[in-house]
């Protein structure tokens, strides 16, 4: 049995012809908005890189493949008088969904955002994603809302 290397890191600019097409499955095939351009999704990938502020991207690779991502961005919540991380983006590729992937992306970004201090990681999903809200509820998610389904984790 041949051994599976799966690593999960902070992008660079060097991902972003690989992860461009994986950004686009998630995009056009799995929320079904209209398909941006190769230019689009460049830019909008190394704007991460390029403003670490703004947030950060992280990606999963299997024996060198990448087979997801997932997108934090970086506010300021006035309530809570801190810095807060949105989970605005956890995609894992269809075909390797089911296998608990999803789980550890979302397990680097939740501690990613508890190392550098931030006060909560929020997230939304649709309200017909019932296999994420049952992976969210998992973590600890809890639903703060009725129109999304929004959850929050205290870090």
């Amino acid at each position: 049995m041949s051994k599976i290397d799966l690593k999960i890191r902070p992008v660079t600019k060097n991902d972003t012809l690989e992860l461009i097409p994986v950004v686009r499955s998630y995009i056009v095939d799995f929320y079904k908005c209209p398909d941006p351009t190769d230019n689009e999704l460049e830019n909008h990938i190394n704007y991460l890189v390029d403003n670490p502020g703004s947030g950060k991207q992280f990606l999963m690779e299997k024996n060198g493949e990448i087979i997801g991502f997932a997108t934090l961005y970086f506010t300021f919540s006035t309530t809570k008088v801190k810095a807060i991380s949105i989970l605005n983006d956890l995609f894992i590729s269809s075909e390797y969904r089911g296998k608990g992937l999803g789980e550890m992306l979302f397990k680097y970004a939740l501690e990613f955002s508890k190392e550098n201090g931030y006060a909560v990681m929020n997230w939304k999903t649709s309200h017909d994603n019932l296999k994420a809200q049952t992976l969210y509820e998992k973590m600890g998610g809890v639903n703060t809302n009725k129109n999304w389904i929004n959850y929050e984790i205290i870090l």
